[in-house]
């Protein structure tokens, strides 16, 4: 038998499981310890350990939950029923490890309720171990209440340690009704909850000097009680200050979570780039599981948006506000009132069967011409060619455009791309987003003549049309910012690709070409028709013309070839620039960022940094390419991974090697 491989194994004088009294006497000092160490490793389970390396190795908590109890009064250190006047641990610590069980079971029911990886994000792994599931909150409560009740009666508690107490009791008390899986749409009062946690925090900082560890009520050896088939692992134990970190980061992600249920139409929420949800899931550091998917379930949640919209009233929404405002397609009225002899209830059953078809959408336009009465855009000319709206598939088709375009962007986030890829694929990305910018500008030019169409409209369809003009002028800016430095990029790769400064790989690829790549990060777009994806070949001619548009240059030094695309590399970083502060200066509501402004604001600094720094770098390089050879001179280097000014931004530094005239 090999030890590293079955936890059952003994050596020889060692026995199944540590002598520890669980029951012996704790001192006011080594409860505040006790209550330190169950929290990092509580901590620890939320980053991802299993239970198996973090709780479960505690004999405190091994005592409360196996056997496992049936009823309350079970959940105890002494199942026998014994003298229990041992207050600090029968009634203190016993209170406070009930109740951090019982938050964990709330984590893990909500977690598991979601969308998340297992073994990545969480472990889920109980080991045939319950968290009190059977036990109502509310009658943990209790016990904390008395515990907080008997740790302010007693007189000879030194006041410091009474108050380091009560701050790790009420902390407890607090996350336990803020962590309930009930009334989870109460948002003002999580929200105080939360603070209240936040509060409580510096404290409990500040008195963690006074707790004696109790390190011997810890122990590898539990793993031996488990069900479970994996190999033993030893135990994970994370310092104090990196779990007090973590918590007050959770407790401040969990407070500012709550925010979406502050609904301001479909674009802020889930849609677009500058949205709560894109915003709040790029924090860095990034979210803790369990906050991730509370904002699932407050999101979706009981087949209603937010607690209080359908799913039918979140899409028309935005179709309202991308391509149809102020339509009756989308009346609310029409889906009550039409009475099934009505051509317009077959309308009603099309639209829902586009939710469900969204590759039907051309069809579906075309069959509700005859209840709108539109008329084609045309010319003048007798044969001009007809231009129908094509709404429905307009909205699916900018969606399709917008994941392409994400698609692309979490490759630089995560670091795929390789060094001599980064040109083509931020020409790739210009050439996505440039398709966007003529459908949106389509989409105008159709949303202008519906709105030119009556001389009167109502307020409320007034407001629509304002609300879809402000979000397709928001679309173009920021398309606009995003392909120009997009092209910035992609012409400054190209020229330090020219010129053979960028870092090589660490080792080459023998069963990897240009081409094969080229397919791999292209292979999501291949199955589509719309827009059309570049062949490798015309990626390639994009990407390595570095003499600019004039043919005569081919006799000139590798340094004089490079200036023109150097130029418009240089041209488009600028106005990238402009476009970038142009969106910043836009308020919350045109931005469609209400309720994380803060941080999109933030990140659109951060963009306009990468431009600043993208403009020196391109300077820096023109200067070099005047009458020197730039390798001697100049010295690439690229960012690491999560040290540029913004994810989707890769901006080479250069150096130079010696003085430039």
């Amino acid at each position: 038998m090999d030890p590293k491989m079955d936890s059952g194994f003994l050596t020889q004088g060692e026995t199944f499981e540590d002598e520890f009294d669980i029951l012996k006497e704790l001192l006011p000092e080594e409860t505040v310890g006790l209550m330190d160490q169950v929290l990092r490793h509580e901590m620890a389970w939320h980053m991802g350990h299993p239970l198996s390396q973090s709780l479960f190795t505690s004999y405190y908590i091994d005592r409360l939950l196996w056997p496992e109890p049936k009823k309350l009064e079970e959940a105890s250190f002494d199942r026998q029923a014994r003298a229990m006047g041992n207050g600090m641990l029968h009634v203190v610590f016993r209170a406070y490890c009930l109740a951090l069980i019982k938050c964990c079971d709330h984590v893990h029911t909500r977690i598991r309720a979601e969308h998340y990886y297992e073994e990545e994000d969480f472990v889920s792994n109980l080991y045939n171990r319950n968290l009190l599931t059977n036990i109502e909150t509310n009658q943990i409560e209790v016990l904390l209440h008395e515990a907080i009740k008997f740790t302010e009666q007693q007189p000879k508690l030194d006041e410091a340690l009474r108050r380091a107490i009560l701050a790790r009791l009420t902390l407890r008390q607090q996350i336990l009704r803020a962590m309930e899986l009930e009334l989870i749409l109460e948002k003002d009062n999580r929200i105080q909850l939360w603070k209240n946690c936040m509060d409580l925090l510096p404290e409990i900082h500040q008195t963690q000097r006074l707790g004696t560890p109790v390190k011997e009520a810890f122990s590898v050896k539990m793993q031996r009680k488990l069900t479970s088939s994996v190999p033993p692992r030893p135990m994970v134990e994370i310092t104090f200050e990196d779990a007090h970190e973590f918590l007050n980061n959770l407790c401040r992600d969990a407070a500012d979570v709550y925010h979406v249920l502050d609904y301001h139409g479909c674009s802020n929420l889930l849609v677009d780039a500058p949205t709560f949800t894109y915003v709040f899931q790029s924090r860095k550091p990034q979210p803790a599981i369990y906050i991730r998917c509370l904002l699932q379930s407050l999101i979706f949640h009981d087949m209603r948006v937010l607690g209080k919209i359908t799913i039918t009233t979140l899409i028309f929404d935005d179709l309202a506000e991308l391509v149809l405002p102020a339509a009756t397609l989308l009346d609310p009225a029409n889906a009550n009132v039409e009475p099934p002899q009505d051509p317009r209830f077959q309308m009603a059953k099309e639209m829902g069967g586009f939710v469900l078809r969204v590759g039907d959408a051309e069809n579906l336009d075309v069959e509700l011409r005859k209840y709108t009465g539109e008329k084609p855009l045309t010319d003048g000319s007798p044969s001009g060619p007809e231009i129908w709206s094509f709404p429905l598939s307009s909205w699916a088709y900018y969606y399709k455009l917008r994941q392409m375009e994400w698609i692309v962007q979490l490759g630089f986030e995560l670091g795929i791309y390789q060094n001599d890829e980064l040109s083509p694929m931020y020409w790739q990305l210009s050439h996505i987003v440039g398709a966007k910018i003529q459908h949106v500008e389509r989409i105008r030019t159709f949303v202008t003549r519906r709105s030119r169409q009556h001389r009167r409209w109502s307020a409320n369809q007034t407001h629509n049309f304002k609300q879809c003009f402000s979000f397709l002028e928001f679309t173009l800016t920021e398309a606009s910012a995003t392909q120009w430095f997009a092209i910035s990029l992609s012409k400054l790769y190209t020229a330090l690709l020219h010129f053979n400064l960028l870092p090589s790989r660490p080792q080459p690829l023998p069963y990897s070409t240009a081409e094969l790549r080229h397919a791999l990060r292209l292979r999501p777009f291949m199955q589509l028709s719309i827009p059309e994806v570049p062949s490798y070949a015309e990626l390639t001619a994009a990407t390595s013309n570095v003499s600019g548009t004039n043919e005569h240059e081919g006799g000139l030094p590798a340094e004089k070839q490079s200036l023109p695309v150097l130029d418009m590399a240089d041209e488009a970083s600028k106005v990238a620039r402009k476009e970038w502060e142009a969106l910043s200066k836009m308020d919350a509501q045109a931005a469609r960022c209400v309720d994380c402004e803060d941080w999109w604001r933030k990140s659109v600094k951060n963009v306009i940094r990468a431009c600043i720094i993208c403009s020196i770098a391109i300077s820096t390089m023109k200067k070099g390419a005047q009458d020197k050879p730039v390798k001697h001179i100049l010295h690439a280097e690229m960012p690491e991974d999560g040290k540029t000014y913004h994810d989707f931004w890769v901006v080479p530094k250069l150096t130079t090697k010696g003085l430039l005239k």
